[in-house]
């Protein structure tokens, strides 16, 4: 009998074992990236500037498909680099596109001189915030090109546009389109 052999065999079994299972883990990982940064990525939701369409503590899916066909449009909600604390996502209502004009008066948001039918805010005003910074916001607004126009749709706790100006539609990462967690909230945005 030929002993070294079969441990020959043996050994060569199990490399090739930890190296299937190593090469599965890998595609894995490859796999999970690939989603993330081109098909959808879930966010938990922090803060209750989108109540009462998206609760504190909510988990929400965000797809990035839809906008390599299609710009992003008014009622989408949208999620985005935060403009003042880089590493940080936000999510937002998207109100205004390029070109269109926003303005607040008493309370009621209007895009092109028509005020919105804006349900999803449970009747809370829309009020000008002071500027972050350098930004200087007077109304009426023209979105410029390349951006949106962005507000929560708790309008009395959030910081949208009206504090941190337009944002760039490149910081735009995804369309939030269900919220999966916790399921007793669950529903499509």
């Amino acid at each position: 009998m030929d002993y070294g052999t079969h441990a020959g065999s043996r050994a060569s079994g199990i490399i090739r074992s930890i190296l299937s299972w190593a090469f599965f883990f890998v595609s894995v990982l490859a796999l999970i990236w690939l989603i993330q940064n081109f098909v959808a990525r879930a966010y938990a939701i922090p803060s209750g500037s989108m109540e009462d369409t998206i609760e504190i503590g909510d988990q929400v899916w965000s797809e990035k498909i839809s906008y390599y066909l299609r710009e992003p449009a008014y009622g989408d909600i949208i999620t985005f680099d935060d403009p003042e604390i880089p590493g940080r996502t936000l999510i937002k209502r998207v109100i205004a596109t390029p070109g269109q004009t926003v303005d607040l008066i008493d309370g009621v948001v209007y895009v092109d001189g028509t005020p919105l039918d804006e349900p999803y805010t449970d009747g809370k005003p829309s009020v000008p915030l002071d500027a972050a910074n350098d930004v200087s916001i007077t109304y009426p607004y023209t979105v410029p090109a390349g951006s949106l126009w962005v507000m929560g749709d708790n309008r009395t706790s959030s910081s949208d546009s009206r504090y941190f100006g337009p944002i760039k539609k490149s910081s735009v990462s995804g369309r939030a389109f269900v919220v999966y967690w916790p399921l007793t909230h669950l529903g499509v945005l």
